[in-house]
Parts: C-alpha cells; structure tokens; sequence
C-alpha cells in the first residue's frame, strides 16, 4: 500500500513540476479553465464532456511528456547534438499536434452551442 502512496505522490510530483515549470503548461490551464467555464454556461451533455476530457487530458499527457523529454535530453547532452533537437522537436510537435486535435475536438462541441 506504501509503494501506492509513493507512486502517487511522485505522480503528483511530476504534474506540480509540470504547471510549475512549463509557460506552455499554466496557458493549457488557463485554457482549460475556459472551457470548463463555457461547457458549464451552455450545458454540455456527457458525451460533449467525455470529449473534452479526453482532448484536454491528450494535450497535458503530451505536454508532460515533451517537458520529460527536455529535462532529459538537457541534462544528458548539455551541449547543442543534431538528433537531440530532433528529439525535442518531435516532441514539441507531438504536443502541437494535440493541442490541434483539443481545438478541432473543441470546435465540434462548442459550435452546435452558438
């Protein structure tokens, strides 16, 4: 039950890290809390929350991921190396690329609402 506790604790850990870090991080919560906002003032069914949900947890996922990848890669080839900026690029774009699916996912709920 201990190692539980611990895992969830460096879980939260990382996501303090996370928001406490990362500029891109806090403007995803600040977005979020929009959403959050305008899904209560139109009334999203389950579903359209379900949606949400999963398009704002994709984009933290990946958000965190990319933030991993960085204080990796910075601590264990300080110096500027080809293929780590690959690695951090590709990074950021997964993180771009899901920030794009949360907007059309986004779209296609808040719309219908207008």
């Amino acid at each position: 039950m201990r190692r539980r506790f611990r895992s969830f604790k460096y879980a939260l850990r990382g996501v303090w890290t996370l928001l406490s870090t990362q500029a891109n991080a806090r403007i995803h919560l600040t977005a979020l809390m929009g959403v959050i906002t305008a899904g209560l003032l139109v009334g999203l069914d389950s579903g359209e929350w379900t949606a949400i949900t999963l398009a704002v947890a994709m984009v933290f996922s990946a958000e965190a991921m990319n933030s991993a990848l960085e204080f990796l890669a910075d601590h264990t080839a300080p110096q500027w190396h080809d293929k780590v900026q690959k690695a951090k690029d590709l990074a950021a774009g997964a993180v771009l690329l899901a920030a794009m699916g949360a907007l059309a996912v986004g779209l296609l709920v808040f719309v219908p609402h207008l």
